[in-house]
């Protein structure tokens, strides 16, 4: 497949915010208010205003006079076909679509109706349903993660965002991070490529849930002289069934996989944590039923797997989505408090932008179950303070998996 020339996610002098805010409890607005950290132009684009924040805002990108290198959509799903079409009026030949609410949330004909846009002219999409990107060089970070990462050699490439939230809070450095999403148009092999040729970076880390073209990624692989480690999500029967609710990956029997993995000579590893250098760590669990709360998808979809590899009972994750506040913690605690549930309620809470650490704390030490609960708070900078709350009251944290 002809290589994409990617440099413009990374580099781009000029990025138009699509769905842009002042609210910093939209997407759009921590999009927005991320972007203008970094050294290229930021363009706000919303029919409903004039200015945000005191920036002239546009109705749409074409009726923005000069050149968008990179256009960043965070509005719904429905909308989203419209907009690419008006960004290739614009020439633009870049997009990250954030949005979600396409083939993972089993809307098919949206999903296929931006692949029609896609195929039919020349545009490099990032998305849909994905996080976004981070270039710690050049201090652009277009996620919605709390904290962005420091410069380093290390690039994660990934289909979770949530991820990102946990090894970004980390004292662990990177050259970039990709999230790939429902995979409409760029894929792995896509950025593979562009990292292998990266100076900055030394080492690849991939969080795999499906592979497209597996031949050509053995090829890529092969010819690295770089490091690349694998995180595969999906080995598990249950495990499948949570990458499929989380970005429309259905996955393939685990043993194709590894067997790719070995003629791709490529590093697998269990964990994240073993994959960025650290050691992952033991969940102390009661008895062999689980329960998983979790605002990553991926990160239950991993613990499902390590779990139920085990001999561990448990069932497809509830993703609330990274959107949730403590709210929507206490919300299912007390559903599952109605149905006297007896086994382990494991709560996963990565730090992303809406996320309430502190306040999740409070919700699990005032549920009825809290004897039941294990706290995954994945990270380190945002979940100190919600860590000793918990511990003062003899809830386990795990904060590595």
């Amino acid at each position: 497949m002809k290589e994409r020339d990617l440099k413009k996610f990374f580099k781009p002098k000029s990025i138009a915010i699509i769905g842009a805010s002042e609210d910093n409890g939209k997407v759009g607005g921590v999009l927005f208010d991320k972007a203008r950290k970094s050294k290229s132009l930021v363009i706000p684009i919303n029919p409903g205003r004039e200015k945000i924040d005191g920036i002239k805002c546009y109705n749409s990108v074409e009726s923005y006079p000069k050149k968008i290198d990179l256009a960043v959509i965070a509005t719904p799903a429905p909308t989203v076909s419209d907009i690419l079409e008006s960004c290739i009026k614009k020439n633009i030949k870049n997009a990250i679509i954030i949005s979600a609410g396409f083939a993972e949330e089993k809307n098919g004909k949206l999903e296929k109706d931006l692949l029609k846009v896609v195929a039919k002219n020349k545009i490099n999409i990032l998305g849909p349903n994905c996080f976004g990107i981070n270039n710690p060089a050049l201090n652009l970070d277009l996620t919605f993660s709390n904290n962005g990462a420091k410069r380093g050699s290390t690039a994660l490439i990934a289909q979770s965002g949530a991820l990102w939230s946990y090894v970004a809070d980390l004292n662990i450095k990177f050259s970039g991070y990709i999230s790939l999403g429902n995979m409409a148009d760029l894929s792995f092999n896509d950025w593979l490529r562009y990292f292998i040729k990266d100076r900055k970076t030394k080492k690849i880390v991939l969080y795999i849930e499906r592979l497209e073209n597996g031949r050509e990624f053995i090829e890529i692989c092969r010819k690295s002289k770089k490091e690349i480690v694998v995180i595969k999500a999906g080995k598990t029967e249950v495990g499948r069934e949570a990458t499929i609710s989380h970005t429309a990956s259905i996955a393939t029997d685990y043993k194709i996989y590894s067997g790719a993995f070995r003629q791709a000579g490529v590093r697998q590893e269990k964990s994240l944590a073993k994959a960025l250098g650290m050691a992952s760590q033991k969940i102390p669990l009661k008895n062999k039923k689980s329960f998983i709360i979790t605002n990553a998808g991926g990160a239950g979809a991993l613990l499902v797997d390590r779990l139920v590899s085990k001999g561990h009972d448990v069932e497809a994750p509830l993703d609330i989505l990274g959107t949730a506040t403590s709210k929507d913690y206490d919300r299912e605690l007390k559903r599952l408090e109605r149905k006297n549930y007896t086994g382990n309620i494991i709560i996963i809470l990565t730090p992303q932008t809406m996320s309430e650490p502190e306040r999740t704390a409070q919700v699990i030490i005032d549920s009825k179950l809290k004897k039941n609960i294990v706290a995954l708070f994945l990270g380190d900078k945002s979940i100190r303070q919600a860590k000793k709350i918990l511990i003062k009251n003899k809830i386990p944290v795990i904060t590595r998996i």
